[in-house]
């Protein structure tokens, strides 16, 4: 098997990466559907509103820290994500039926949304971390980026398919599909009950005290300096620059005039440099600072690019590098931390990570909402420009003290 897929020969993660596949896809189907159905049918195109739906979705990943990286780390993450995965699919099935019924409201998807946020605020981290369960030390950066090329796979085909979808049968039976794809992914956690071995938890009285206390994931990331950079840096990208729902939605029927099967096909454009940047990273052996540093700044630069594109063409190419760095950043992020984390502390700082990421998208939501009604879509793309130019400010400064640092210590 090829190195860039060599984690794929261990048969565990084969089969849950087959179910996260198909899982991932009616993810993305839903939040296209979802998006969509606020901005072009529930308010008067209204990108405030898409940044209020993103923020209830996503700041459920902030309010429940206390609990989730405590519980990942305490509990079977197998049996917690067959949960989580079961409650995700009921969620779609209430937003179906209400869609199909003709009752629908703002209110309600606002709080299928925030039901939503709650149920992913346990998965996200026990997802990432159960990776770890299935695969060897030495797979698992391959099997991280292979996780990561699944998810924009699907962003990928999902958002082109929503598309269609929304212009062929509704936003209705796309929230109904979606709730058929998590099927695949329960029957995967249910056959690996019976081939990976029960993880062994670590009821030692110092790890006992230590996970009565949610403060432990903070902690241990403000003992290591490198990942107190990591995680400022990904809150300054993922606060204004991840609300691409928002700012692309607002593109869509402010810049372009476009309809559903457009803004579909945005995401998707934007998603196959997501796919680049996943298959870059599974090739790499491990992620430097450096690394994570420069896809900062092409982040950055591809944004502000993208703000100032001229017409669709040029707003496109941008969309793909864009796609390309972020996902690099993202990814590299992801694994280095995980990496560098003590075992029976991942859960808990992976839940730090993950809350930083989609609580800065939480909060900046609104904001980059009401900057592209205000000031129009192109200044809510610039922003998240500006913001990442801090992050990449950020990283070379830290390398350069770090250099400094060893400089120092090498004198005689």
């Amino acid at each position: 098997m090829s190195k860039t897929f060599r984690s794929l020969a261990n048969p565990n993660y084969r089969l849950w990466f087959s179910g996260a596949v198909p899982s991932n896809i009616g993810t993305w189907l839903q939040r296209t559907a979802q998006d969509w159905l606020v901005i072009s049918e529930l308010s008067d195109h209204n990108a405030s509103a898409v940044g209020l739906v993103v923020f209830l979705q996503f700041a459920p990943q902030i309010i429940l820290l206390p609990i989730t990286g405590w519980t990942v780390d305490r509990v079977d993450r197998r049996k917690l994500l067959f949960i989580t995965q079961l409650l995700m699919s009921v969620l779609a099935l209430i937003l179906g039926f209400l869609v199909l019924s003709d009752h629908v409201a703002l209110w309600q998807v606002c709080a299928c949304a925030l039901g939503l946020g709650c149920v992913a605020a346990f998965d996200a981290p026990a997802r990432h971390a159960f990776v770890a369960d299935v695969v060897k030390e030495s797979e698992l950066t391959n099997a991280v980026s292979l996780n990561s090329l699944s998810f924009n796979t699907a962003r990928l085909v999902g958002p082109a398919i929503a598309g269609l979808l929304l212009a062929w049968v509704g936003a209705g039976w796309v929230f109904l599909i979606n709730a058929v794809s998590f099927i695949p992914l329960l029957i995967a956690l249910h056959l690996l009950k019976a081939r990976m071995p029960v993880r062994a938890l670590d009821d030692s009285p110092e790890n006992k005290k230590s996970t009565a206390n949610f403060l432990d994931g903070f902690r241990y990331i403000a003992r290591h300096p490198a990942m107190r950079v990591q995680v400022i840096m990904t809150f300054l990208i993922c606060s204004l620059g991840m609300n691409f729902a928002v700012y692309l939605s607002s593109m869509t029927v402010h810049v372009f005039d476009g309809h559903a099967a457009q803004y579909g096909m945005l995401i998707s454009i934007m998603a196959i440099g997501s796919v680049m940047g996943a298959m870059v990273t599974a090739n790499r052996s491990k992620p430097t600072m450096l690394f994570l540093t420069l896809a900062a700044s092409g982040f950055a630069v591809s944004s502000a690019v993208a703000a100032l594109s001229p017409n669709f063409i040029c707003f496109t190419i941008a969309l793909v590098v864009l796609g390309l760095c972020l996902q690099m950043f993202m990814t590299s992020s992801n694994t280095l931390i995980q990496l560098s984390t003590d075992r029976r502390y991942r859960g808990r700082v992976m839940a730090v990570l993950l809350a930083t990421g989609m609580g800065g998208t939480a909060l900046g939501g609104p904001v980059v909402g009401a900057v592209s009604d205000l000031l129009g879509a192109r200044w809510g793309i610039g922003i998240g420009s500006i913001f990442g130019l801090v992050a990449a400010a950020l990283g070379f400064w830290f390398m350069r003290q770090q250099s400094t640092s060893k400089g120092r210590m090498s004198r005689p």
